[in-house]
């Protein structure tokens, strides 16, 4: 494998420990969130098992995922659950925080296994956010000699399992860290999923490159021209989402400093 392209892949698993540790960190405010009404050994316990049933789920779905990939339904429906998952997660932050906020404490806490039911079904719906973004990223990085897995690259499932894998470390070890990222810089989780859709964009462009549909030419998801623009914007939403963060950040110690 020559330098080129593990700069090219190693670019690919930076970019997805970044966003794997954003996304990570919202994931696990929302379970703590799910489990917060029960006592402090149940939690544990609750949590435990959730995360179990999202590593089972993971590996299981990347498995099935590297033989469907190809399949060009299999890719648009992938690139519009992306925009799905974008549009609510940003709809829900910036347009019904506040209804969502009164529900929440109206609503009672469920029992130990309901929690661990929707500790669960929210783990996995994290899972698959992550494995499809994962998948987006990986499928237009240059082929290796890595021999196939399933109907993906050796060195694509490569990239995807290790992104995978990181996603759970950071769900169970280093989501304070970017919890606390989050709060000093709040722009920074609207960026991420800004660039969840913009990932979708990019599976969107490979489906549309389809060799069944030809709609775009099958070259130009791996061409210099759209990795250029991918690379550009995706870059350019992050550093916007930082800078932003910088700039509110600013100004609510600007509030405090003169109350």
């Amino acid at each position: 494998m020559d330098l080129a392209l593990v700069m090219e892949y190693g670019w690919v698993l930076l970019i997805l420990i970044g966003l794997e540790g954003i996304l990570a960190a919202d994931n696990a405010l929302v379970i703590a969130t799910m489990v917060k009404h029960l006592p402090e050994n149940k939690r544990k316990k609750a949590l435990f098992y959730g995360l179990a049933g999202a590593f089972v789920f993971r590996f299981g779905s990347l498995f099935i995922i590297s033989y469907l990939v190809h399949i060009w339904q299999v890719q648009a429906i992938g690139a519009l659950y992306l925009f799905g998952v974008a549009a609510y997660h940003l709809l829900k932050k910036h347009v019904l925080k506040p209804k969502l906020v009164k529900m929440e404490k109206k609503s009672k806490g469920s029992g130990f296994w309901v929690t661990v039911i929707k500790v669960e079904l929210a783990d996995i719906a994290f899972a698959i956010d992550a494995i499809l973004a994962a998948v987006a990223l990986a499928v237009t990085l240059s082929p290796t000699t890595l021999p196939e897995i399933g109907g993906l690259d050796g060195g694509h499932f490569a990239i995807i399992l290790t992104g995978g894998i990181i996603g759970l470390v950071i769900m169970r070890f280093a989501a304070g860290y970017f919890v606390g990222l989050l709060d000093k810089r709040p722009g920074l989780e609207t960026a991420a999923y800004l660039i969840v859709a913009w990932v979708g964009v990019k599976l969107a462009v490979y489906t549309l490159a389809h060799p069944e549909l030809a709609i775009l030419s099958e070259s130009f998801p791996k061409s210099a021209t759209w990795k250029i623009i991918f690379w550009t914007v995706l870059l350019s939403i992050g550093v916007g989402g930082w800078l932003m963060s910088k700039e509110k950040q600013v100004q609510s110690n600007e509030t405090v400093n003169v109350g």
